[in-house]
């Protein structure tokens, strides 16, 4: 399974936002209609790749000091639908 690895900007959030996110019980930040910023994009051919990339862009500095952050998202094989999760039956 392939991955893509991706460095992104945290977007700051009012006091009141979160207050009304929280009264009203839905999402504060929503991904799908609303990504954060991207820095940087890699791809990986498999999850231990991916992982190593993600801990190596964990070390800059802006994500150490928490305003960008490191997301390691799957991709599905080709052919195979939009979210395909690899077979764990158990031998």
């Amino acid at each position: 399974m392939r991955f893509l690895i991706v460095r992104t900007d945290i977007r700051s959030v009012a006091d009141g936002d979160i207050a009304a996110a929280w009264a009203g019980g839905h999402r504060l930040r929503d991904e799908t209609t609303a990504p954060e910023p991207r820095r940087q994009i890699v791809h990986a051919e498999d999850r231990d790749a991916a992982l190593i990339l993600a801990r190596a862009l964990a070390t800059v500095g802006a994500v150490r000091a928490g305003r960008q952050r490191v997301k390691v998202l799957p991709l599905s094989e080709p052919g195979s639908g939009r979210w395909h999760r690899p077979d764990r039956t158990a031998t």
